[in-house]
Order: structure tokens, then C-alpha cells, then sequence
């Protein structure tokens, strides 16, 4: 059993890792003996990231803009010269935008379609080659995409394109996953409501409400994020691809 969830001796990438959902997925990795570079925009949140969570094991620090296909071939390149292949590639690097209907532009979806979603494909493609070489035949590589509870239900808040690229990333999952196996799996987790950035102003104004609504009546945690990347990354899933996981106390089955 140990074995069927160990990770010890792997190498992960895990992008928008230097705080929120990311953080947690590279701490949990890290504690798990995996070797991880996070990546995100701000060099200097990075490399303070991969400074704290070397405490407890390898992190590293390789920043990168994911927004271009450029940002995201070059931070494919700059991997490949550290690494000869890779396990488990995390995108997780998103932004979010939220005004009223008539005030949403082009920008508002500019943004946010290019990190969430051409960011996820460029990113991906640009591994492949890094992600097959550390495949096996009983323990596939894996990608994992972190979508989101607002990609299966419609949010409270106007995040139109938020919302449309999250699905968009469901699907996509859906559609890499088809393409990339058996060598790759490719799964996404649908988180709801964690502690971080993107969730800061939300949680300080409807904390208590959103947790009242969960019908497991609290926030998730840095560990729920965690097991499920574990789970994911390691062999008791091997079998698993094409799959969005809901991470979010249930509140997808609440309409």
C-alpha cells in the first residue's frame, strides 16, 4: 500500500506555485519526497516559494510568464536543461476577473483565456516530450490541470471569463487525455473554495456563508489539496485519465 501512493524519487513542475492551491500541491509534493520546481510570474515570489519549501526537501525556483506561447516554450526549454524528463506537470498558474456584464471587455477575457487556457495547452505540448521520457508502462506520466467548481456550476460572482475558461479547461483535459495516452494521463481537479489570493476578498466577506453552504460546513484545507494531488500523481491512480474531481465539501451536488 505504501507504494501505491509513494512519489519518492519523482520530479514535478507545479505552475502558479508560489502560493494558493499551487503552494499547497509543491508543499505536499515536496513532504512527499518528490523533487519540485514551481513556477510563476513574479521571479521574487518564486524563489522565496522554492527558499521555504526547501526546508523540507527540493524545490527550485524557475519563473516564467505562462500568459504566451513563447513564455510557456520557454520555460519547457529551461526545464529541459535541469531535467531529462518529468512526472507530474501541475498547471495550475490562472488569473480571474470579475465586473458587471456591461462593463465586461475584451481585456477581461484577453487575460484571463490566455493563462487559464491557451497557457495550459502551450504548457503541456511543450512537455510532452519531457513527460513521456519518464513514463513507464504500469506508472504513465502525468498531468494534472486545476480547473474549478466555478467550470461545473454557475458562480455567485460576474467572472464571466473565469468561469468559461475553467470549463474550457475541463474539456480540454478531456480532449489531451484522449491524445496522450496510455504514456500520459491527463486529470483535472475542480476545487471550491481554498484559502488563497484569488479567494482573499471572498472569503473575508462570505467566508461563513460559504461554509454554511457546503454540506461539509468548512473551507478546504492545504492537506485536502494535497492528498488529492498525491493521489493523483502516484500509481493508485494509473489507471485514471480524462476525469475532473470536484475538491470542493459538495457543494458541485448543490446545484
Amino acid at each position: 500500500m505504501s507504494d501505491l501512493f509513494s512519489l519518492s524519487g519523482k520530479t514535478a513542475l507545479v505552475t502558479g506555485g508560489s502560493r494558493g492551491i499551487g503552494r499547497m500541491i509543491a508543499d505536499g509534493f515536496v513532504e512527499a519526497g518528490v523533487k519540485v520546481y514551481v513556477s510563476s510570474r513574479k521571479a521574487d515570489d518564486c524563489r522565496r516559494t522554492a527558499e521555504e519549501l526547501s526546508a523540507k526537501g527540493t524545490c527550485l525556483a524557475l519563473p516564467a510568464d505562462l500568459s504566451t506561447e513563447d513564455g510557456c516554450r520557454g520555460l519547457a526549454e529551461e526545464l529541459a536543461g535541469r531535467e531529462d524528463h518529468l512526472h507530474v506537470l501541475v498547471n495550475n498558474a490562472g488569473n480571474t476577473w470579475a465586473a458587471p456584464l456591461e462593463q465586461f471587455d475584451d481585456a477581461a477575457w484577453n487575460r484571463v483565456l490566455s493563462l487559464n487556457v491557451k497557457g495550459v495547452f502551450h504548457t503541456t505540448k511543450f512537455l510532452v516530450p519531457l513527460l513521456e521520457e519518464a513514463a513507464v508502462d504500469d506508472d504513465p506520466a502525468r498531468v494534472i490541470n486545476i480547473g474549478s467548481i466555478d467550470g461545473i456550476r454557475v458562480p455567485m460572482f460576474d467572472t464571466y471569463s473565469y468561469s468559461a475558461s475553467k470549463a474550457a479547461v475541463h474539456q480540454l483535459t478531456r480532449h489531451l487525455a484522449r491524445r496522450l495516452a496510455p504514456r500520459i494521463t491527463v486529470n483535472a481537479v475542480a476545487p471550491g473554495p481554498f484559502e488563497s489570493k484569488m479567494m482573499a476578498a471572498t472569503l473575508e466577506a462570505f467566508a461563513d456563508q460559504i461554509a454554511e453552504a457546503a454540506p461539509m460546513k468548512r473551507i478546504g484545507r492545504p492537506d485536502d489539496m494535497a492528498g488529492i494531488a498525491i493521489f493523483l500523481a502516484s500509481k493508485a491512480s494509473s489507471y485514471m485519465t480524462g476525469a475532473v474531481v470536484p475538491v470542493d465539501g459538495g457543494l458541485a451536488t448543490c446545484g
